[in-house]
């Protein structure tokens, strides 16, 4: 089970300063890195497709951040904490705070 999943509130805990402790939602997430929506952004010289329909010039979008260089934000506190996950009775598993054992 992944501890962090698509659609999560995330806080960056380490980068360069543009980016540090800065909080965002994950956009995707691709093995052990993620994507940030409007974070680690980059700029990417595109030639046109008229195929595709793609028009050529400087495109900017996310970069990648890894996964060990995320925490997930909790609501209650306004930090970024650690996640742990737990079996119900019913067999059924649930991503919770370490701090305050709450489930997310």
């Amino acid at each position: 089970m992944n501890r962090i999943r698509k659609g999560d509130q995330v806080v960056v805990t380490t980068g360069n300063k543009k980016i540090k402790g800065q909080t965002g939602e994950v956009v995707r997430v691709d093995g052990e890195r993620v994507y940030v929506a409007n974070l680690n952004l980059i700029k990417r010289h595109t030639k046109p497709n008229p195929q595709a329909g793609q028009p050529g010039g400087v495109v900017e979008r996310e970069a990648s951040i890894h996964i060990s260089n995320v925490m997930l934000l909790n609501p209650a506190t306004g930090k970024g904490e650690r996640v742990a996950t737990k079996v119900l009775e019913n067999g059924k598993r649930i991503r919770v705070f370490r701090s305050s054992g709450e489930a997310i």
